[in-house]
């Protein structure tokens, strides 16, 4: 059977990394993206060269209509779908809770909680075999910062981690017995652009002495336990909150 996996926010970063590794692996890819078409289709290129079929899907996954659109046309084009990374986040800028808006902090709760929900309960109602789907895996992008806070940077975005967290040992549970594996990664510190969209590109390597490894992590090393989540060795893994953060 076909592979068929959903990256949400798969146009950069993380997202990118993992669609790519997948791909060579052998799955076939929708990235989901919200704003950048031309990033989405740099990306999509780098799948294809791996021998498999890709599609871009612009969606903003706070919005159940749309997302149900990534989905619709995920199954359209590549078939049957397996899997989902639950990639796409957004932080707002860094500052103390205090001074945030309420606006920003009401954004970033749709967008990284309310968005993974809405797609984790598409992609479970695709899997499910109680829908006649034939099971998979869903694995959620988290970030350390939902054990550690995040105090005086974006405590509203730890939280909303936090929550993706709770959400994937709760599914794990709850599907278990329709076939699907759900799993979370937390991210450290890693070289992405979702640094210059907070205000502050350098944070990688002016907080670097913060973490034990002494370096921010990349973003392949991130899709690496992705990746590993979603394949094979990993069928007995489910409920799981796996750092990858550099000892952080």
């Amino acid at each position: 059977m076909d592979q068929v996996t959903v990256v949400t926010g798969g146009s950069r970063g993380i997202g990118a990394a993992v669609a790519v590794r997948l791909a060579r692996a052998g799955h076939h890819i929708a990235i989901g993206y919200e704003r950048n078409a031309e990033a989405a289709e740099a990306t999509a290129v780098a799948v294809r060269a791996a021998g498999v079929r890709c599609v871009t899907v612009r969606a903003d996954t706070s919005d159940a209509d749309q997302v149900e659109a990534l989905f619709d046309t995920a199954q359209r084009e590549l078939g049957q779908l397996t899997g989902l990374v639950n990639n796409a986040g957004i932080t707002g800028l860094l500052g103390r809770f205090t001074e945030t808006s309420p606006e920003a902090v009401r954004r970033v709760v749709d967008v990284n909680v309310t968005g993974a929900l809405l797609c984790a309960r598409r992609a479970a109602r695709a899997m499910s075999t109680q829908y006649g789907g034939a099971g998979g895996a869903i694995v959620n992008v988290s970030s350390a910062s939902a054990t550690t806070g995040s105090p005086g940077d974006y405590v509203h975005y730890a939280a909303s981690k936090a929550a993706v967290d709770a959400m994937a040992v709760g599914l794990s549970k709850e599907l278990a017995a329709d076939g699907i594996r759900v799993n979370s990664v937390q991210p450290g510190m890693t070289v992405t652009d979702i640094h210059a969209s907070m205000g502050d590109p350098q944070r990688p390597w002016r907080v670097a002495d913060r973490i034990p490894m002494g370096r921010p992590g990349e973003p392949d090393e991130i899709a690496a336990a992705i990746v590993w989540l979603l394949s094979p060795d990993a069928s007995y893994t489910t409920g799981a909150v796996l750092r990858v953060a550099g000892g952080l």
